[in-house]
């Protein structure tokens, strides 16, 4: 047995320093961008009670994150992605202290003010979020990707809880615009830290082929692989009808009567939920039945939102909630490591930018579907039919996609069974 083949001890990932760096990249600015998340939504919500606003909230963001994917997936593969990454961390620091401009001296332009600059967060987050997922590979032996990968979203996942967790009671404290400046200074960090990871430099074509066509051949590798492909729609359809993220505001606010500091327990407890699966994934990676198990947890997320859909009791949601992110953070080290082990390396940045577009669709536009059925039909009823859906959309995949469904990687060389 190879010293590739065999089992690697948890913490092997992070005896690489670029890995580590690169973490503390993913960890900083994970805290700032999920509390960023959570202090626009409360603060748009103070302002307007409205679910509609929260719902143009997603949109907003979505619109600039997902029509600038593909050409983010283009310079990914064709231009220096950590070069990408610094200027992008710089941008959404720069953002950033623009809210708090906004809040401090926005006045009756304050909420046009907020939407504009989540604009261009989102314009930011259309060039990041494929280099970032490219970038991996760069820093991350094949040999250790399960591992890396673990750690890489517990990471992701524990600051998650961190972010919302201490911005509720930072905004409670300090209010919306002191809020902001504190988010800055963890995009600052997660700047700094991107500066000094280096990785191996991607490889650069000489002779840039047409961006259309370059495009073209990313999404036309997902499509004919039905694996990848069902994958990324089944997370797409069951955030976009099943996540109640952007409704939280409403419930903490009217339903379950919380406050702020509530609000950020509410969000952090999916995340906290999810951190305990992936770190246990470290040990013991759930890749081996990768697409029976795929299936299974986000079945589960539906019912868990159709539970919390009803609930009115705040220690009911929050246990809810907890489960649903476990179920989340199997899903999430499942597709991280498939679009690792199933993209060819010349293809990964545009691999990643169609990745990049379902997840900022079932996210943000999820957001905007959730405010605007809310307020067509009211805010329990619009989370319970979306739990309902993400089960319909979980028999369709099954039915639908049987390589998806038999999928398995060996778990000590990472080749598809």
């Amino acid at each position: 047995m190879t010293d590739e083949s065999k089992p690697h001890h948890f913490l092997s990932a992070l005896k690489i320093a670029d890995v580590r760096y690169f973490i503390g990249s993913v960890g900083t600015a994970t805290i700032a961008s999920r509390a960023l998340a959570v202090v626009i939504g409360f603060q748009i919500y103070k302002i307007t009670h409205s679910a509609l606003a929260l719902g143009w909230l997603g949109l907003i963001e979505a619109i600039p994150a997902i029509s600038l994917a593909l050409f983010g997936g283009y310079a990914a593969d064709h231009f220096d992605r950590h070069k990408i990454l610094v200027i992008t961390r710089a941008f959404s620091a720069v953002c950033a202290v623009g809210l708090f401009l906004v809040s401090k001296y926005g006045g009756e332009y304050t909420v046009a003010g907020l939407y504009s600059i989540v604009f261009l967060v989102g314009v930011a987050r259309g060039f990041s979020d494929p280099a970032a997922t490219a970038f991996e590979a760069q820093i991350v032996p094949k040999h250790l990707t399960v591992n890396a990968s673990s750690w890489i979203s517990s990471t992701w996942i524990s600051c998650s809880v961190i972010g919302p967790a201490i911005i509720g009671f930072v905004f409670d404290a300090w209010g919306a615009a002191n809020s902001y400046l504190f988010i800055s200074a963890f995009f600052v960090a997660a700047w700094i830290c991107m500066i000094l990871t280096r990785g191996i430099p991607n490889t650069i074509p000489l002779h840039k082929e047409s961006i259309f066509k370059s495009i073209n051949a990313g999404w036309h590798s997902v499509v004919k692989n039905q694996p990848l492909f069902a994958a990324m729609a089944l997370d797409l359809f069951a955030v976009l009808f099943g996540g109640a993220i952007a409704l939280l505001p409403i419930y903490a606010e009217k339903i379950l009567k919380v406050g702020a500091s509530g609000l950020g327990l509410l969000n952090a407890a999916p995340s906290l939920g999810a951190l305990i699966i992936t770190l246990l994934a470290t040990r013991h990676p759930p890749i081996e039945k990768a697409g029976r198990n795929l299936l299974f947890t986000v079945a589960a997320f539906g019912v868990a939102m159709i539970i919390f859909a009803f609930s009115v009791n705040f220690w009911l949601s929050m246990a809810v909630l907890f489960l649903s992110g476990i179920f989340d953070g199997i899903s999430v080290v499942i597709r991280r490591s498939m679009i690792r082990l199933l993209s060819p390396d010349h293809l990964r940045g545009r691999i990643a930018s169609v990745n990049s577009i379902f997840i900022v669709s079932s996210n943000e536009l999820g957001a905007f579907e959730s405010g605007m059925l809310a307020a067509l039909i009211g805010t329990v009823p619009c989370v319970a039919v979306g739990g309902v859906l993400t089960l319909i959309v979980v028999a369709s995949v099954t039915v639908f996609a049987p390589q998806l469904r038999r999928l398995r990687f060996d778990v000590h060389t990472l080749e598809q069974k």
